[in-house]
Formats: C-alpha cells, structure tokens, sequence
C-alpha cells in the first residue's frame, strides 16, 4: 500500500471481523483455525496490494477473503475426492477376482496355473503334511505356501500369534532332520 500513515496492525484490527464473517457465511467448520490464517494471509495480501484509485479497502478486502477461502474449500474437495477415488479403485482390486477373505483384508486365492507351480511336487508337500498335527499344517499352508503374516493367520484361525508361532516352532523341529533335508522339493527350471 502506497500510504504509511495507516499500518497493517491497525487495518487488522478494524477488518478482523470480516474474517469470521466469511467463514460463517461459507458455513465453514474451522476447528484449527485453518481459514481463519488463511483469511489473514489474504487480507495481508490485499493490504499490500490496495490500490485506493480501483475502489473501497473493505469491498477489495471482502473480495480477496472470500475468493481465497472459497479457493482452499475446493482445493480440499479435490484432496477428498482424489482419496475417495483411490480407496474405491483399492476396494474394486480386493474385491475383485478370486479372494478369500479375513480380519478384513483379502488374499489372493492361486488359480489352478498357480496352485501346480507353488505346489510342483504334489507327493513332497503330502509327505511333509503327514508329519504334522493339522495346526502345524495350517502353519505351512499360510505362512509358507501363502504368505499370509503370523498374525493374520491368528486372525483367521481364532488364537493368539504366539500359539501360531509355536506351530511353527514345531514345524520347524519336525522338519529339521536329515530326512526333511532330502525331501526338500526341486527348485523351479531344476
């Protein structure tokens, strides 16, 4: 602003009102006081850029508030939007095709092409399934062969993810011997 006499503090005084009218006629919930610095800054802004000849301080003051408050409202329903798309397109990926589903999440169950390549020696996986109690099995079937986490397959199962631990503690010292050792299934393209 091209007068000095007046400064900015004083303007603020005399205008701050105009802040909190705007955002209540916006209907504007401002719980961390969010527009209201945005007002501020717009109004330092409009301060600095008055120009007495083009019209009143108060209508450019208005003007300037408004526009900027209205600019970050739609700024934001972008942002909202733009994460209500990615949580819609994330939710049509899980949903999608062939998943079993537990503690909210959803794992991919292996079509038939898949299930022969993961499990290519049919008589090692049975030889190692007759070795184990049926929780040590359900222990190399999802933590091994599916991938699942220690504590979503305590998820599914209903225990806690010590207990699913010490099946595969078990699993482990079963396992261990020489003779697991030999049965070891041939590495794909061997």
């Amino acid at each position: 602003m091209g007068e000095d006499s007046v400064t900015f503090e004083e303007i603020f005084k005399q205008n701050e009102r105009r802040i909190h009218y705007h955002i209540h006629k916006l209907n504007i919930r401002d719980p961390h006081q969010e527009f209201y610095s945005e007002g501020l800054v717009a109004m330092w802004n409009a301060y600095e850029k008055y120009q007495p000849d083009k019209g009143p301080m108060a209508t450019y003051f208005n003007f300037i508030i408004r526009n900027r408050m209205i600019d970050m409202i739609r700024k934001r329903q972008k942002e909202q939007e733009t994460v209500t798309k990615y949580k819609a397109e994330h939710k049509t990926v899980a949903e999608d095709g062939n998943y079993y589903r537990y503690n909210d999440r959803a794992a991919l169950v292996l079509n038939v092409a898949e299930s022969a390549s993961t499990l290519e020696n049919e008589a090692f996986w049975q030889d190692v399934r007759s070795q184990l109690s049926e929780n040590q099995w359900k222990w190399v079937r999802f933590f091994i062969i599916e991938d699942m986490s220690v504590k979503d397959i305590a998820a599914q199962e209903g225990v806690s993810a010590e207990a699913v631990k010490s099946w595969g503690k078990e699993v482990r010292r079963k396992l261990r011997g020489t003779e697991g050792r030999d049965r070891r299934p041939p590495l794909p393209g061997g």
